[in-house]
């Protein structure tokens, strides 16, 4: 196989949660890799499905398309190829055909064994529906049109796994939209519906006789041989065909209405069905845009009536519902619809965040599934990249945030028995911590890369971007310095490094005035004793969970409402999930706090998410699994 100068390969088919990090463990066995790219959508910044792979010599990028091609990666088989920058090469077709009637059996795979003995193959592709299932047609693109004149010879009507193949050459889709066109004003057989079952087929002829010369007239029936009320008309010409669509559409044949038409496939009808549904519906949508509200977080017993009662002080309502299940109950959220955008934006800004029962609500304007998907993961994306951006400013290797998801049982911060304390973010559908930045640029609360299963450093206890407040400082004993190179204010001797590697403190200059002697700095802050236990000490035994309300989130910063939230998760969590609480309380707390409030408030609920959570981390954990067995 000849190699391209550039050693640029393309990498399709791949799964949308294939990363850089991912191809380069699989590309980087066959040689060096220079560079890797998942191509991504500008605005939601999903993977296209497809990938550059650069070599820094085209002999590995070779060996790559040989050893590599049509491998699984994440279940799927990608397909690779010489990466051809130039369009116009690419658009021109030559040496491009087309085979169909395949047996679904054919995967990528075995059509390039069968076409390879003809040329030399740059593509192959099956054709497949969103299941992965073959459509029945596919594509090979030869080097040279020689190559692909000599396959279309050698295979067209021959049986490949019993079943007899069509092969030509590719046609693009400009050209064949244009013959369906042509097809269309060309027609010479109509459909015809809403035909009365007393009509005979002799009567059904002899309707259309006087518009032309018939070459075929069937009305359809049934196994007893009655009329299902449809039927066929071929003409001789287009003209005579369109001659009768024009008189008969919608004329009274024994008291029904016919419906006359050009005859077409099942895939057109269906695809301008489908074409005029999301026609209505974008209609629907930019009729109510603007004014139809989204209202989430409602009461159990709050019904139609009371959901209008509370947003009629806004404006003209023109609908209300609260969405409920098949058994009556209802799903905790609704819709309430304005006759102006300036109602629906008054009632947003009134109504958001305000306590109605014992939830607050959740109010926004109404948006398609779609847009709420691409905004979030747009915002996911955006998160990610700025999180590793600081990341990579404050020195940690890999662009990942490494940081303890438990909560210490004390000052030591030292992980929970039996527990593996640290986890990495290279799993899809996890984030990292938000890390806080101090004035000197430094993340407080952030530990230093250390090996997997590792404690991390001291004083680094509570979740990783949430500063925790301090204990109280008990009688007869010195409060805790705030510095962490500080020696223990009692004068006893620094604690050297632990067998799990936390390092020791330093000692401080000579002359120098322990941190706990010194005081409070100027225009430092008063340290305020925490709100409830400390994060990580679970209920005392025969003690209860702490609870908190929505009045008392709503009196603290943001940075504290998640610090008391994610207190209360934990200590949730911990009775089922001691080994993983803290992993999945940092997955939890990616939600918004009136969600979590909910969670709260419903086991079953807590229940749902942190079963989603689990499955994550155990196929997260498979996946590495697989992934070290496979090195």
């Amino acid at each position: 196989m000849s190699a391209a100068p550039s050693a640029s390969l393309y990498v399709g088919e791949l799964d949308p949660t294939v990363t850089e990090a991912m191809l380069f463990e699989i590309f980087n066995m066959i040689g060096p890799v220079a560079s890797i790219r998942v191509c991504r959508d500008a605005v939601t910044r999903r993977s296209l499905g497809y990938a550059y792979v650069n070599y820094l010599n085209a002999a590995d990028g070779e060996r790559a398309l040989e050893q590599l091609n049509y491998s699984l990666i994440k279940g799927r088989a990608c397909r690779i190829m010489w990466s051809q920058r130039d369009p116009a090469l690419r658009k021109t077709g030559q040496g491009n055909i087309f085979i169909k009637n395949l047996d679904e059996q054919i995967d990528n795979k075995a059509l390039h064994d069968t076409f390879a003995a003809f040329g030399n193959v740059l593509s192959c592709k099956v054709a497949t529906d969103e299941h992965g299932r073959s459509k029945g047609y596919g594509f090979v693109h030869y080097e040279t049109a020689e190559a692909a004149e000599t396959a279309i010879k050698a295979v067209n009507g021959m049986l490949l796994n019993d079943k007899k193949v069509y092969v030509g050459h590719h046609i693009s889709r400009k050209e064949r939209q244009s013959k369906i066109e042509e097809m269309k004003n060309q027609f010479t057989n109509i459909y015809v519906k809403n035909v009365d079952p007393e009509v005979t087929q002799e009567e059904f002829v002899q309707l259309f006789e006087p518009f032309g010369r018939i070459t075929s007239a069937v009305l359809q029936v049934d196994d007893e041989g009655k009329s299902r009320g449809f039927g066929f008309v071929n003409f001789d010409t287009h003209e005579e065909a369109h001659a009768a669509v024009e008189a008969l559409h919608d004329s009274d044949v024994k008291g029904r209405k016919l419906f006359v038409a050009r005859a077409q496939k099942k895939a057109e009808r269906e695809e301008e069905l489908r074409r005029s549904y999301e026609q209505a519906k974008m209609e629907k949508m930019s009729k109510y845009q603007g004014v139809n509200l989204y209202i989430k977080n409602l009461e159990d017993d709050i019904d139609d009536e009371r959901l209008r009662g509370e947003f009629e002080p806004f404006g003209n309502i023109t609908s209300a519902k609260v969405m409920r299940d098949e058994k009556g109950i209802s799903k905790g959220f609704g819709f309430v619809c304005f006759s102006s955008p300036d109602e629906a934006t008054k009632a947003v800004a009134e109504m958001n965040n305000k306590m109605i029962g014992t939830k607050p609500l959740y109010v926004s304007l109404a948006q398609r599934r779609e847009v709420r998907r691409q905004q979030l993961e747009s915002q996911i994306a955006q998160r990610n990249q700025i999180r590793m951006q600081q990341a990579a400013a404050t020195g940690i290797p890999g662009g990942y945030i490494n940081g303890p998801m438990y909560y210490p049982p004390g000052p030591g911060a030292y992980p929970p028995p039996g527990g593996r304390g640290m986890m990495g973010y290279g799993q899809p559908g996890m984030l990292p911590p938000r890390p806080r930045y101090a004035p000197n640029g430094q993340v407080p609360g952030m530990p230093l890369p250390t090996p997997y299963g590792q404690a991390p450093p001291q004083a680094y206890g509570g979740m990783p971007g949430y500063p925790r407040a301090p204990r109280p400082p008990q009688a007869g004993r010195a409060p805790p310095p705030t510095d962490p190179n500080a020696p223990p204010a009692n004068g006893a001797a620094p604690r050297p490094a632990g067998p799990q590697g936390a390092p020791a403190a330093r000692p401080p200059p000579a002359g120098a005035q322990p941190p706990a002697a010194r005081g409070p700095a100027p225009g430092r802050p008063q340290q305020q004793p925490p709100r409830g236990p400390a994060p990580g000490q679970g209920p005392a035994p025969g003690g209860e969970v702490p609870t908190i309300t929505a009045a008392a989130l709503a009196n603290a910063s943001p940075m504290e409402q998640k610090q008391m939230l994610g207190e209360v998760i934990y200590m949730k969590i911990v009775q089922s999930q001691p080994e993983l609480a803290g992993k999945i309380t940092g997955m939890l707390l990616e939600m918004d706090n009136t969600e979590l409030l909910h969670l709260l408030e419903t086991p079953d609920s807590m229940n749902t998410k942190v079963n989603e959570a689990l499955a994550v981390l155990h196929e997260f954990s498979q996946n590495d699994k697989l992934a070290a067995e496979g090195k």
